[in-house]
Parts: structure tokens; sequence; C-alpha cells
């Protein structure tokens, strides 16, 4: 994996290359997507993904429920193991927590839903369509 630091490249690099090879995005196709519907911000303003993103720059990133606050620690143009992308990044230490706070009140409202052991019955499904919409009324 090529690293490069503020010395050797001023100008930056993409920033849906940077996330893709951050590994927060598993390819740069939903890197570019994730961009675009605008759950990337750079320095708290949408960008477009062919945006230079650069060292020290805070970046908000929202994916699967979570939102990620990111300062950009140092650059890479290609995707390495878990440990190379986990150096180009610092997470801040407010996002963790409400990440992680988040991340434990979604595991709690799980706790309380209990998934039906199996398919509705020819009765169960009888009730479902008599029901309707519920909401409806």
């Amino acid at each position: 994996m090529r690293e490069t630091h503020p010395n050797t490249q001023p100008d930056g690099c993409r920033l849906d290359l940077w996330l893709w090879a951050a590994r927060f995005f598993k390819t740069r196709s939903l890197a570019k997507a994730a961009i675009t519907g605008g759950k990337i911000r750079v320095n708290r303003e949408p960008v477009k993904p062919a945006k230079s993103v650069r060292v020290n720059d805070t970046l908000e990133i929202q994916r699967s429920g979570e939102v990620w606050m990111v300062q950009v620690t140092s650059l890479s143009d290609q995707r390495g193991s878990a440990e190379q992308a986990a150096r180009l990044y610092h997470e801040t230490p407010d996002s963790t927590a409400t990440r992680l706070a988040a991340r434990e009140q979604r595991r709690l409202e799980a706790l309380g839903m209990q998934p039906p052991d199996g398919k509705p019955d020819k009765r169960a499904r009888r009730l479902i369509r008599a029901l309707g919409d519920i909401e409806a009324f």
C-alpha cells in the first residue's frame, strides 16, 4: 500500500478512492454512491466523489445507521490490510462514544422483539389478511 504523508503529496487524493482504501466501503462504486447520496461530508460541507481529500480534513461518514467523525491522518490510493487502513484516519473520541452508545441502544431495542418461529400457518395467514393494514385505522 502506498501511503503518502503531508510533505510528499500536498494535493491529496480522490475522496472515493480514499474511502475505499480506508475500508469504509467495500467497493469504490459504493463509496461514490454514498458521496453522491449526501452520506459523506468533508469539513461539514457536501462534496463530490472527485473532491481532493487532504491530511487533517474532517470527514463525517454515515454508514449502516452509524455516523463516523474521522480526521484524515494519511493519504493512500491503494487498498491494503485493515491495519494499514486504520492508520489512514483517527476517529474522534466523541464520535466513538456516540456510535457505541447508539449501537448498544439498537441492541437493547432488538431484545424486545422476538422473531416468529416460522412461516404463519393457514389460520394465521387468514387472520393477517382479515386485519389488513392496521395502521390505516
